[in-house]
């Protein structure tokens, strides 16, 4: 079946997208950790679903993970992790953070394509 989907997806015009959704706090800690020793850049997309701006933004977050695979990318609901969000001090949704080496190294806040695009291109080498 994976074939036919990964078919389905190049007939449309789109690759799958690489975001991986956590849904607990020890989830992300444990990831945290693993990725704090490495140079790879994690872009980590801060959402809600009763978020407008969020649901509008989310398909080119879905074509960054697809397009950029020495990136990771990762999907947190405020809702589900509110201390995630709190602790990285997130107060306005959508907010993207680019991490290396377990640093912020980047934040982008709202519906900014072109400016996530390009702090994600910057940082990823």
């Amino acid at each position: 079946m994976g074939g036919n989907v990964y078919e389905l997806q190049k007939l449309n015009g789109s690759m799958a997208s690489r975001v991986t959704a956590f849904h607990s706090n020890e989830q992300w800690k444990s990831h945290f950790q693993a990725f704090k020793d490495t140079n790879k850049l994690s872009v980590v997309y801060f959402t809600a679903t009763w978020c407008g701006a969020c649901r509008f933004i989310e398909p080119a977050f879905k074509e960054f993970s697809a397009e950029y695979k020495d990136a990771e990318f990762i999907k947190i609901d405020v809702d589900e992790l509110e201390s995630v969000a709190w602790g990285l001090e997130v107060g306005t949704l959508p907010t993207f953070l680019l991490v290396k080496k377990g640093k912020v190294v980047e934040r982008v806040v709202g519906v900014r394509k072109d400016e996530l695009q390009k702090m994600i291109v910057k940082h990823r080498a």
